[in-house]
């Protein structure tokens, strides 16, 4: 396997580029409220009507699976170079630490890689991917649980000297900033895996509902209505930010 490229931080502070207060805003958009939901930007609502995707890579991954199903070692690469970044983000934001989540990854393309001649295009393969993804991250959280391996003692001081590593360099903006993300970042890892797996496909990987059911094996209804508890825990959680 390739050694990884870091294209983007895998972390939730990325967030595609958007400040953590827009991030904020668009976790916990309120879907009934239609006449604010009109006039808010893309960028802040969790749950768009549909989500844009112009350039559908599908035919290119379905080229690509097949030429791996022949043991074509370039292919492979120019898969992984596609979704990699995706892919190790995604555990990233489910995991909440980066060098586990290039293991996984790597675990992901491995089962691509010996499930190639198996693969059939019944849907995007990005379905495909994800649901791989989700297997690999579940198992992860539960012998992570089991194991006890990271105590919420350890989390908290690890949260804090990322907080207050270089208060003297910081003006007061990016404290609150960082402050923010952080509060941001903790409300989503303390959501069920289920649910943090929705919000984590659909907000930052842009993906449609349908493709969300799939992957977690769910109905459509079944996602709407994660995706509702998941948004009324957050708005819980942050309260506090959302009145300042």
């Amino acid at each position: 396997m390739r050694k990884w490229r870091h294209g983007r931080n895998p972390n939730f502070s990325d967030s595609h580029g958007f400040p953590a207060q827009l991030l904020l805003a668009a976790l916990v958009e309120c879907p009934m409220c239609s006449a604010e939901v009109a006039v808010t930007p893309f960028f802040l609502k969790m749950e768009a009507d549909s989500v844009p995707n112009p350039a559908d890579g599908s035919a290119i991954d379905f080229a690509l699976m097949e030429r791996i199903a022949a043991g074509d070692h370039q292919a492979f690469r120019e898969l992984v170079e596609r979704h990699q970044n995706a892919v190790i983000g995604t555990v990233a934001k489910m995991l909440g630490n980066a060098s586990e989540s290039e293991d996984i990854a790597q675990q992901v393309f491995l089962r691509i890689w010996r499930n190639a001649t198996r693969y059939r295009p019944d849907a995007k393969f990005t379905t495909y991917l994800y649901t791989i993804t989700r297997n690999l991250v579940f198992n992860e959280t539960r012998r992570k649980s089991r194991k006890k391996e990271i105590s919420s003692d350890e989390r908290e001081e690890n949260s804090n000297q990322l907080i207050e590593a270089s208060p003297d360099r910081q003006p007061d903006s990016q404290l609150l900033q960082a402050e923010l993300q952080q509060a941001v970042d903790d409300a989503i890892a303390a959501l069920p895996e289920t649910q943090r797996m929705a919000v984590v496909l659909r907000r930052y990987e842009q993906l449609s509902y349908e493709e969300i059911a799939v992957v977690l094996d769910l109905s459509v209804s079944a996602i709407k209505s994660l995706l509702f508890r998941a948004r009324t825990t957050l708005r819980e959680s942050l309260s506090g930010y959302l009145e300042q």
